[in-house]
């Protein structure tokens, strides 16, 4: 097993979770199986209860977990499937060390070593070994909290040998507006207080503005004890795509196989690359948009909605638009704000109104809960595309209720637990007196019951799907059949039949509303279907895709290359399925210098060729 430890210098945010991914994907290109673990210093078991606002977004795994928004980069990225472990915490190693006392485990730095090696092992993607494990290190070189961290990583690398131990520090280069040139003293500062601890790095990741010149990466390498060639620079790109591109193209690959002695495999990176390159250049390319308002709690801080966004992302890509988010503080859409903050209120109502779709993504709390609702009934009544997950399928029923079942003081018992109209309940497993893990978390199965439903087509037709949850609260099953009778259908539902999972509103061109949250298994190469049927309806292309008139992201591959490229693309992939590699290298030297490859064969048509270059089975209809 080979570790590769990556930590930060100079400031928090700089991007460790961005250059872990990349390296893992670049890893993954040459045919290395790859595996991920977060290290967050603070004395909390999980993320569970952190506050959107100082940490960002919980992201929850499969199993459950409530944990740090990097993993979700790291199952983005690297299109695993990550567990509990695989993000470890101070508070979860006190625990174990506790509770291990009389067994005699002599170190907090033992437990940690320990728990690494163990949890490398555990396969992330068709059970398959890993071979390499990225360990990130939350905060910065530094932290106090950090230390025992730190202090095990620097008896880690004797443990299992430097031959099996890289360490990767990414570090800020900021310039100065006042004087507009790169400044190496932080950088070098990091890294010698880096040393001072006994970790050494074999490659420093420069995060900067723009550009650095390489009179710049001369310096830091003379400086930090490292060779030019080391010394790698990540600007900032136009979209995180281009990050493994970049990586790749300053010689991270052959560095970190030399450096590691990783075990040559047939696969070509350039090769296995070129999906990120497809996706990079498709990004670029994007000039039409689509306007979504993300109507929320926490929307002060993007972060708190990382997920969303990257599923809006993922979703617009596939469609073949850039998205522009209005990020719209739900409490300044309920009328008392006309009153309190007038010019506010026509703000957020115009950013509204000019979005093309909406979405009104899980919280918690009565703060914002009304103009949540608001949102809803605005959508509803003006056919405005909408997309509600976990508390918008809540307040989506709620103002059902209330304004077409003319049940006025329907509610949810999170807000009043005295309404004499309960459309949301808590659920017979939630434990109020305790916050932390007594939610319906995880993977669960939802069963579609209404073959006509627009979601389930999304899905591709399958008679259930597994998402991932986090709720306290669910729809009181005794309000279904009313609801149900004034077209408000849940077509989709648990295994008792008796938890509603999702719903869809007749005669509207997209109201659909989820209680898991979709955003968790988005990929950027397969956008969650929710996702992409909000898009697909902001853009007025919905009907056509139901009805097979429709290409996604392989309309910008036919814009971006020509006919002849297409087809030589098929004549390689099936040159390449028959064994005729050496054929295939000349293929792509001489008469294919953009180097598509194409995963599948048969039927060579050009559109079945660039849904197989999508590598996904919506490309064509």
């Amino acid at each position: 097993m080979k570790y590769i430890l990556v930590t930060g210098g100079v400031i928090s945010g700089v991007g460790k979770g961005v250059i872990a991914s990349s390296l893992g994907t670049l890893l993954r290109s040459c045919g290395i199986e790859v595996t991920s673990i977060k290290i967050d210093p603070y004395i909390n078991i999980d993320a569970g209860t952190f506050s959107p606002y100082e940490h960002g977004e919980v992201y929850v795994l499969d199993d459950g977990s409530e944990v740090d928004l990097d993993l979700g980069n790291y199952e983005r990225f690297l299109d695993v499937t990550l567990h509990c472990d695989n993000n470890i915490t101070t508070g979860k190693i006190y625990k174990l060390v506790i509770e291990a006392e009389r067994a005699v485990i002599p170190h907090i730095t033992n437990a940690i070593m320990d728990w690494v090696q163990r949890v490398a092992q555990h396969p992330v993607r068709d059970n398959k070994t890993p071979e390499v494990c990225i360990v990130e290190l939350g905060g910065t070189i530094g932290d106090i909290e950090g230390m025992p961290f730190v202090e095990a990583f620097r008896q880690f690398q004797f443990r299992v040998g430097r031959e099996n131990f890289c360490v990767t520090h990414v570090s800020l280069v900021p310039s100065p507006s006042s004087t507009g040139e790169p400044k190496t003293k932080p950088t070098q500062a990091s890294v010698k207080e880096l040393r001072g601890f006994g970790l050494s790095p074999d490659l420093i990741v420069c995060r900067s503005e723009d550009r650095i010149g390489i009179e710049v990466k001369e310096k830091i390498s003379n400086f930090c004890h490292v060779a030019p060639g080391q010394v790698i620079c990540v600007h900032d790109l136009s979209s995180i795509y281009h990050v493994p591109l970049l990586m790749e193209e300053h010689g991270v690959i052959k560095f970190l196989n030399e450096r590691l002695q990783l075990p040559k495999r047939d696969n070509d990176p350039k090769i296995d690359l070129q999906c990120w390159r497809r996706l990079a250049r498709c990004s670029d390319k994007l000039h039409k948009k689509v306007t979504i308002a993300l109507v929320g709690k926490y929307t002060k801080f993007k972060d708190s909605y990382h997920s969303v966004i990257k599923a809006l992302e993922h979703a617009a890509l596939e469609v073949g638009y850039k998205v522009k988010l209005n990020f719209i503080y739900s409490k300044l859409l309920e009328p008392a704000t006309l009153t309190e903050a007038p010019s506010e209120y026509h703000k957020v109502w115009q950013l509204l109104c000019e979005s093309d779709g909406v979405v009104v993504p899980g919280g918690f709390g009565s703060r914002g809960m009304e103009g949540k609702i608001i949102a809803c009934r605005w959508c509803r009544e003006n056919k405005k595309p909408f997309l509600g997950i976990c508390l918008g399928l809540q307040a989506a029923v709620i103002e059902f209720a209330r304004n077409v079942l003319d049940l006025k003081n329907a509610n949810t018992t999170e807000i009043d637990p005295d309404t004499t109209n309960p459309l949301v309940i808590d659920m017979p497993e939630y434990h109020p007196g305790q916050m932390g893990g007594t939610m319906r978390l995880g993977k669960r199965k939802t069963i579609f019951k209404d073959e006509a439903s627009i979601i389930k087509r999304l899905y591709d037709n399958p008679k259930s799907v597994d998402e991932r949850h986090r709720h306290r609260y669910e729809v009181n099953p005794k309000y279904v059949t009313q609801l149900e009778k004034n077209g408000l259908r849940f077509v989709g539902v648990d295994e008792s039949g008796q938890r509603m999972e999702i719903l869809e509103l007749q005669n509207h061109s997209y109201y659909v509303a989820t209680q898991y949250h979709p955003e968790y298994l988005s990929r950027p190469m397969k956008p969650s279907p929710p996702f992409l049927g909000l898009i697909l309806a902001s853009v007025n292309c919905l009907k056509k895709y139901i009805a097979g008139n429709c290409r996604l992201l392989s309309r910008q591959m036919s814009d971006a290359f020509s006919d002849e490229e297409i087809e030589m693309s098929a004549k390689i992939s099936i040159l390449k399925l028959n064994g005729h590699d050496e054929h295939l290298q000349q293929q792509q030297q001489q008469q294919h210098p953009n180097g598509i490859i194409v995963n599948g064969a048969g039927n060579t048509s050009k559109a079945e060729v660039i849904a197989a270059s999508n590598g996904n089975s919506n490309g064509v209809a």
